[in-house]
């Protein structure tokens, strides 16, 4: 039995809060998105289309355009669609950001070469709904991959997390109170996510951990 309790609905960032998070999680989340991107890169051909779930203000999204791949991103809160799209242009990139829940994505079957979400799986009302559309979305030998906070993640792993990221101040002692609390309060353990993948039609699958991260690399 999974020891988490799944909310009364998807989560998302709205108004001012997106704006704010846009503004204050770029410097110390860039880094992370390109190395994210980089993984992705070493995956796929440069003809790949990618779909990013659930992109927020769109960083990761956008550094695999700047890649030269074709993306999709589709974010629940419309607020966060307009940040990604204005983004995306001052970037001098393109990128197809809709508005869509993840349990319902606007997307044709079997379409995406690769599909990635990143630190927004905790927040899903319906996860194993979630994983079924990214499985239809998917093409044939493609793969998915979820990156998200581990609930077994260790103080350790998360000081040393907020270290790599070089914040200081508040921004430092919020986002070590938020990994500590309501961030793992939602999170998966390896064996959550092994026992929700049972209900899918993914069959084949491997989870590692690093730092305070599961990746959850999904095969079609």
């Amino acid at each position: 039995m999974m020891k988490n309790i799944r909310k009364n609905k998807d989560v998302g960032i709205y108004g001012l809060t997106a704006k704010w998070y846009d503004k204050n999680s770029r410097k110390s989340r860039m880094t992370q998105m390109q190395e994210y991107a980089n993984e992705v890169a070493s995956l796929v051909s440069k003809s790949a289309n990618i779909l990013e779930v659930a992109p927020g203000p769109g960083y990761l999204s956008i550094e695999l355009a700047k890649k030269g791949f074709k993306v999709t991103g589709v974010e629940i809160s419309p607020d966060f669609v307009k940040i990604e799209k204005n983004n995306a242009k001052e970037a001098n990139v393109s990128v197809d950001f809709k508005e869509g829940n993840a349990s319902n994505l606007p997307c044709e079957d079997s379409f995406f070469d690769f599909i990635i979400c990143s630190a927004a799986f905790k927040n899903f009302k319906d996860p194993l709904k979630a994983l079924c559309e990214m499985y239809r979305v998917l093409k044939e030998g493609g793969t998915s991959l979820i990156i998200d906070m581990n609930y077994e993640a260790t103080a350790e792993d998360i000081n040393n997390e907020i270290r790599q990221t070089g914040m200081k101040g508040f921004d430092k002692h919020f986002v070590k109170f938020a990994f500590k609390t309501f961030l793992k309060q939602g999170a998966y353990t390896k064996k959550d996510f092994e026992s929700l993948l049972k209900e899918t039609p993914f069959k084949n699958y491997n989870i590692k951990k690093e730092g305070i991260s599961l990746f959850v690399y999904l095969y079609k």
